[in-house]
C-alpha cells in the first residue's frame, strides 16, 4: 500500500487527559462518535526572522532566512449532535443529569484552561489491497492522533431554520504524558494483534499518522471506560 486514498472520516474518540497531558483512566472518561461534519488541523507558526547582510555600497553580500516556529494545531470539530459527554471531556464544563441519572445537557461555563483531551480520528482507506492474503484485518484506516488538546471551547451558535452546526475549538501542545496510549489501535505482531502504540510520540511533536488494520471503535456516542494500556500498569 504506497499510495492510499481517502474517504470519509469514520469516528472520533477523545480520551480525557490531565494537566500534564497522561490519559486519566477509569469510567467516564473516554467518548465516540461519528456525527460530525468535518475535524480541521490547522498549523499555528511564527515567522523567523531574515537576516541581511549589506556592503556600505548597498550590495547585498549574504542572507539568512529565518526559521518559522511551529507552535502547534488549531483544532476546529465541526459537529451536528449534542453530546454533553463529549462537551463536558473536551471544555471541562459540567454536565447536567435528568431525574435518572442520564446525561440531558450541560452549562456553558468558564473556560477551564486546565483540562484537556486527547482527539483520535479515523478516515477509511480506498484500494485494492487492503484485505491482505493472510486473512488478517477486515481493511485499512488512516489514524490520527493528536495527544494533548487544551483550550477546548464550544463556538458561536445560531438556532433557525437550517441544520444546526456547532463548532469546537482548541488547540495541541506537545510533549505530556500520553505515552503508548490506553487503546489497542494498531498491529503489533505478524498475525495482526491489535495493541497500544509501538512507540511514544517525542516530546515535540504535536501528532502522529499512520495506516493502521485495527478498526476504530463503535461510535456509540457515549462515555466509554479508559482502562487499557497503561491504565493496566497503574
Amino acid at each position: 500500500m504506497t499510495s492510499p486514498l481517502l474517504a470519509n472520516l469514520d469516528t472520533v474518540r477523545v480520551t480525557r487527559v490531565d494537566a500534564c497531558g497522561r490519559p486519566v483512566c477509569g469510567v467516564d472518561n473516554g467518548f465516540t462518535f461519528d456525527c460530525l461534519a468535518s475535524v480541521a488541523m490547522n498549523p499555528n507558526t511564527e515567522d523567523g526572522e531574515d537576516v541581511s547582510y549589506k556592503a556600505a555600497n548597498g550590495r547585498q553580500c549574504g542572507f539568512k532566512r529565518g526559521c518559522p516556529t511551529f507552535n502547534g494545531y488549531d483544532v476546529e470539530i465541526n459537529f451536528y449532535s449534542v453530546s454533553p459527554e463529549f462537551l463536558e471531556i473536551t471544555t471541562g464544563n459540567p454536565v447536567v443529569y435528568g431525574f435518572d441519572g442520564k446525561p440531558i445537557g450541560y452549562d456553558d461555563c468558564s473556560l477551564q484552561c486546565n483540562s484537556g483531551f486527547a482527539l483520535e480520528l479515523w478516515a477509511e482507506v480506498l484500494g485494492e489491497d487492503l484485505c491482505s492474503a493472510d486473512g488478517t484485518g477486515d481493511g485499512a484506516w488512516v489514524y490520527f492522533l493528536l495527544p494533548w488538546v487544551t483550550n477546548g471551547m464550544l463556538g458561536d451558535l445560531e438556532i433557525g431554520s437550517e441544520a444546526v452546526t456547532l463548532q469546537l475549538t482548541g488547540a495541541t501542545r506537545a510533549g505530556g504524558g500520553w505515552g503508548r496510549g490506553p487503546w489497542d489501535v494498531m498491529p503489533v505482531d505478524a498475525a495482526g494483534t491489535a495493541g497500544p502504540l509501538l512507540t511514544p510520540l517525542g516530546q515535540t511533536c504535536h501528532r502522529r499518522t499512520f495506516i493502521t488494520t485495527v478498526a476504530p471503535p463503535e461510535p456509540i456516542a457515549d462515555y466509554v471506560p479508559v482502562t487499557g494500556g497503561l491504565c493496566l500498569a497503574s
